[in-house]
């Protein structure tokens, strides 16, 4: 059996111009259809007034996170000054800052990110839902959040809000595959960088004692401490999946257009397989060195998705690699065409023919631990034979090479 994937279908709406660093939120519409559908809302992302902020109750599994004040943070980051400031985005701007050590170990002093919010409501919102999905998670795949920081400003109008990570010293893979990087990550480097996304990705979707959906992956917020491990970061916009008994969430879109889902960005349907279309586009960003949506490049080049589709059935397939991949040379051709399949299942148009992250993430497994033929082998257990049969369908076809 073949599993067929229908894949680089785009709904319209797909075109408008937008950055695929822009992160933009605006009403959408649901609309009719003639299946039966039912929606859950959720209120991991209900907005916070300035006056709930000082008095917050934060709720952790753990409680843990260690809260600060601004004279401590200020201290850390030699009071904000600019030459500890490393990054700035949606959310706020990110500065790097020295701590120290509450643990009985020989570290005293540790590096960390500190973020400060900017913005009222809408930073209040997402610095209050950072806080709940990482106080109540942990994965190795996940960056560590350490603690918190909302204190009143008597100089200024509202509160001064802070998170303060783990510092991740090779940053993002974006920086990574950018031209700017000296030294662009070998293909086994992308490879690892693929399977720790997938896993922190999994263990969200299916692992978590509640289903979370990322709702704004990208190669910006996903990023790399010393030892190269990848750490998915940014849970501002984040959202509790669907309760059981509902098959999806309708809400407004906020996220990154280059790489939204299309019926997330069309009509705000959101489902952990938005995630999985997400991840599909950064498999393709990892293969190809390119942003999503890149205005500085031709008009025909500046959609990725778009440009690449006339190669990936073609003898020309080798034209769409990172050049910077090329020059090293050691790369295994067929590792790459067998990444693009799997980046291809995830770009399913309908949702639900999409793979879950698990499935993406074991055919990851088996292509890592043999690149050079990625034989796909299933064992059928007697409780699981619907999901090993569509797994068997999939991976016969992966195993093969098989593109579409």
């Amino acid at each position: 059996m073949v599993f067929h994937c229908r894949c680089l279908s785009f709904l319209p709406i797909l075109n408008q111009q937008h950055d695929d660093d822009e992160q933009i939120e605006y009403d959408t519409t649901t609309q009719t259809r003639t299946e039966t559908f039912y929606t859950a809302a959720s209120d991991l992302n209900r907005s916070v007034t300035n006056s709930q902020v000082t008095s917050l109750q934060i709720s952790t599994s753990d409680d843990k996170l260690r809260v600060f004040s601004v004279a401590e943070l200020k201290t850390a980051t030699k009071n904000f000054c600019k030459g500890s400031k490393i990054g700035e985005g949606g959310f706020g701007t990110v500065y790097k800052g020295v701590i120290k050590s509450l643990d009985n170990t020989a570290v005293d002093d540790i590096d960390v990110a500190v973020k400060l919010a900017k913005g009222v409501l809408q930073g209040h919102k997402q610095w209050e839902t950072e806080i709940k999905v990482l106080g109540m998670v942990e994965h190795p795949n996940l960056v560590k959040l350490i603690g918190y920081c909302a204190e009143e400003n008597e100089t200024e109008d509202g509160t001064r809000l802070f998170l303060v990570y783990e510092y991740m010293v090779n940053k993002s893979v974006r920086d990574q595959l950018s031209a700017k990087s000296e030294t662009p990550l070998s293909w086994d480097a992308r490879l690892k960088v693929a399977q720790d996304a997938a896993r922190g990705l999994t263990y969200l979707h299916e692992e978590a004692n509640f289903q979370i959906i990322l709702r704004d992956f990208k190669s910006s917020n996903i990023l790399l401490d010393d030892q190269w491990s990848a750490k998915l970061s940014d849970f501002g916009v984040a959202r509790f999946g669907p309760e059981e008994g509902f098959t999806h969430i309708t809400t407004k879109f906020v996220g990154t257009t280059g790489y939204a889902a299309p019926e997330y960005l069309s009509i705000g349907r959101l489902t952990s397989k938005s995630d999985v279309w997400s991840y599909g586009v950064f498999l393709y960003e990892l293969i190809t060195g390119r942003r999503p949506l890149d205005k500085t490049r031709p008009p025909n080049e500046q959609k990725l998705l778009e440009w690449i589709k006339p190669y990936l059935e073609s003898k020309k397939f080798q034209k769409i690699i990172d050049p910077r991949l090329e020059v090293d040379g050691n790369y295994p051709l067929k590792s790459v065409q067998k990444l693009a399949f799997i980046a291809r299942c995830c770009l399913c148009r309908d949702p639900r023919s999409r793979p879950k992250m698990s499935e993406v993430l074991e055919m990851l497994n088996q292509l890592i631990d043999d690149p050079s033929q990625a034989v796909i082998s299933v064992k059928k257990t007697v409780n699981d034979n619907k999901k090993h049969s569509r797994l068997s369908s999939l991976f016969s076809c992966f195993g093969k090479g098989c593109v579409s």
